[in-house]
């Protein structure tokens, strides 16, 4: 019978220093760092005992990503190698143990091969190195179930289609015999349909005449999971969705039905460990982008992304856009044939994740190559008649060889750089293709490095920052011919030296590193229905002489209600509904107080006195949701909110600590640092004394084995807070 365990224990680093993964081979500062310091070689290695059980079962190493060029040693003969840092690969253990005790060595070299993608030019992100990603000890019958793709023809008819197309792996090429079974359940384990077939080298299911089914919906994200049986020797469980997903020059469809998309670019990057946190903080990205940000839809940029993600968004009912490694730079024909099989290795590993939408086949914004780009199209639609393919680009006229033109569409802000064009969100969708008939289009990337923005900037800054997300959202929305627009990003990220503001660190998210939001967030997030969650987020902080010039306007509230009243002090109210001259098309524009809607004394002139402000938002006439912002914020209470008290063993929790004021708003200047310890069960991940940035800072414990885990935050003003955790 099928065994899959964890092997991420039981490491040991080249230092002689005993490791868990997921590991980063060099834990970096926050920021102001040499980026080479990661860009050498680095060797793990592993004891372990063959259990005599095992026999003649089929034994191997599943590593699910090492950053990069990987290669596999057991008892010093090497048997794998693995040049992506991004997909996974296996070392068969099989026929090469000794009994008792072996040993595992792995080598990777973070030193950015240009053979391989996305190296060889510059790139607008780091790649660091080490086992990031779990890894597995997996024993199988000698003949066991390989691979299965699963999909639904017709999802929206009555009576639903479900095939499968299952390989068998023989890799000691013995006689096949007796038979598979396959059985459809619901999401209650209870099962639907069987079939039986016998066993083959390549068997293929089909199920007719399925009632009761739940389409996969991003409301309503019911899963179904296909059990195969062969015989007794082996079992495999696989998760799919009901759902139908097209990209059309009208815009997009989910189960037939219009749906404008609305997301964000993913880095799955972290402070300090760069790509190594596990389960928990993979999970917790998706939960964020689901139910923080109210977005619909991701993008994996610029490369697959952890299967625990994508777990969870299946789950959650996130939509996926998932690309081949890459950034701007195309190699020569052996990185060509790398990229091609990268197509091959992602759309195998994801093929059945209801989530995902579109294949990305193009290394994201590098120049038309012909030969290339039909080569990894081809490959795509080859493997996976299901989705279409896109290619990400920022030049126009490019040559779409894919089924739909996805587009990074910077030119709001060009502006600044003189001409005649005047302020603009997006292109009209003819300029940039150079097609006369439409197509079906989508914008990928916006923002960004056209505006980068620090969570402790100017308010003014913030303000502006929001403004062009908001400005872009709107001209999608109000575009029929755009699917969505994704924006660049969701969280600031560590970057080369070449990029970002000198310190290492892009300033373009809506959240920082830490996932802490910024007001831009709340453009997104104001989105949503209130059903899911009421919006009333003020652009401010609420003093007299932050802005230029002084005041508080023209002030923006992101928020989904239907009228705000902004009460100044005892005697000033004003209420204003959504800006709907400026933001036709959003679902929910923000509503904006401006100068002509007061006198100069209502809200006080330079020199007098400033008040507080209650800022209520109403739907229905109903007020369902209240901001207070008080005009004397003192350093009040220090806040330390764990995502979560209990964790798996070898898991890790973010943590995030913040200076409050008063009124429970974050101090966005309070700059004091704060000592973090950790005892117990768990290790602290990153620097014990960090400074708050814009009133706050973040950190993940990592779980160490089972039991409690202690963590003291202390700050010389605000005192000390206590948290227990529980890993098990």
């Amino acid at each position: 019978m099928r065994s899959t365990v964890s092997f991420n224990t039981g490491w040991v680093f080249e230092d002689g220093s005993a490791v868990t993964l997921p590991h980063t081979a060099v834990e970096l500062p926050f920021s102001y760092f040499d980026e080479r310091a990661y860009q050498r070689e680095f060797t793990y290695t592993k004891r372990f005992t063959a259990d005599p059980a095992w026999g003649d079962d089929e034994v191997s190493i599943l590593f699910e990503g090492a950053m990069a060029n990987a290669r596999v040693s057991l008892n010093g003969e090497e048997i794998a190698a693995h040049k992506d840092g991004y997909t996974p690969f296996e070392a068969r253990l099989t026929g090469r143990l000794q009994p008792g005790e072996n040993e595992l060595t792995m080598v990777i070299d973070g030193s950015e091969n240009p053979e391989i993608p996305p190296f060889g030019g510059r790139i607008d992100y780091l790649t660091y190195a080490g086992i990031y990603r779990d890894v597995w000890l997996r024993r199988t019958a000698p003949i066991s179930i390989g691979s299965v793709k699963i999909e639904t023809p017709n999802a929206l008819e009555a009576k639903k289609t479900v095939t499968a197309r299952v390989t068998l792996a023989n890799p000691q090429h013995r006689a096949l015999a007796g038979q598979l079974t396959a059985t459809i359940k619901d999401a209650s384990g209870n099962p639907i349909a069987t079939a039986t077939q016998p066993s083959a080298a390549e068997v293929s299911f089909r199920f007719e005449g399925l009632e009761g089914i739940q389409l996969w919906d991003i409301s309503a994200p019911t899963l179904y999971t296909l059990t195969l049986s062969l015989g007794d020797s082996d079992v495999l469980d696989t998760t799919f969705g009901f759902r139908t997903a097209e990209f059309t020059p009208e815009g997009f469809l989910l189960n037939g039905k219009p749906l404008k998309l609305r997301g964000l670019n993913r880095h799955q990057s972290f402070p300090y460990v760069g790509y190594a946190l596990g389960r928990a903080a993979q999970e917790r990205d998706a939960e964020i982008l689901k139910h923080q940000l109210h977005v619909n839809i991701v993008r994996t940029s610029h490369y697959p992304q952890s299967t625990w993600f994508l777990d969870h968004c299946d789950r959650l009912g996130l939509l996926v856009f998932e690309e081949i490694p890459g950034w701007q730079h195309i190699g020569g024909v052996g990185w060509k044939a790398e990229a091609v099989e990268n197509v091959r290795r992602m759309i195998t590993r994801d093929w059945n994740h209801p989530s995902i939408v579109i294949w990305g086949v193009r290394i994201n914004e590098s120049m038309d190559d012909h030969d290339f780009y039909v080569e990894t199209n081809r490959v795509a639609h080859e493997l996976d008649t299901t989705r279409q393919t896109g290619g990400v680009r920022y030049i126009t006229d490019s040559e779409l060889l894919e089924d739909v033109y996805t587009m990074n569409d910077f030119i709001l802000g060009n502006e600044e750089l003189g001409g005649n064009r005047p302020r603009t969100a997006l292109r009209p969708i003819s300029e940039t293709t150079g097609l006369e008939k439409p197509v079906p289009y989508m914008i990928t990337e916006f923002g960004g490095h056209m505006y980068p923005t620090k969570s402790y900037d100017q308010e003014q800054r913030q303000a502006e920052h929001v403004r062009r997300h908001l400005e872009v959202l709107n001209a999608a929305y109000g575009n029929p011919g755009i699917a969505g627009a994704i924006g660049w990003c969701a969280f600031d990220y560590n970057t080369h030296k070449d990029f970002g503001s000198g310190d290492r660190i892009c300033h373009h998210g809506v959240m920082d590193m830490f996932r802490e939001p910024k007001f831009a967030a709340y453009a997104y997030a104001s989105q949503c229905e209130p059903e899911e969650e009421i919006i009333l987020q003020p652009v401010t902080f609420w003093a007299r002489g932050e802005r230029n010039i002084g005041g508080v306007l023209p002030l923006m509230i992101l928020t989904n209600c239907d009228e705000v009243e902004l009460r100044y002090g005892d005697h000033v109210v004003k209420r204003a509904g959504p800006d709907r001259d400026n933001f036709p098309h959003l679902p929910h524009a923000p509503v904006v107080f401006q100068r002509s809607d007061f006198s100069a004394e209502e809200l006080g002139l330079w020199g007098m006195e400033w008040h507080d402000a209650t800022i209520t938002g109403f739907i229905g006439g109903r007020a369902v949701k209240v901001v207070n912002h008080v005009a004397d914020p003192v350093a009040t209470t220090l806040e330390v909110v764990p995502d979560a008290t209990a964790i798996g063993a070898t898991d890790a929790v973010r943590v995030m600590v913040r200076a409050l004021d008063q009124a429970g708003h974050k101090l966005p200047f309070f700059p004091e640092p704060v000592s973090i310890q950790v005892s117990g069960a768990g290790k602290r991940l990153g620097p014990e004394t960090v400074p708050l940035r814009a009133g706050s800072t973040g950190f993940w414990v990592q779980a160490t084995g089972t039991g409690r885990i202690n963590v003291t935050v202390s700050s010389d003003r605000l005192g000390t807070k206590l948290v227990s955790l529980a890993a098990s």
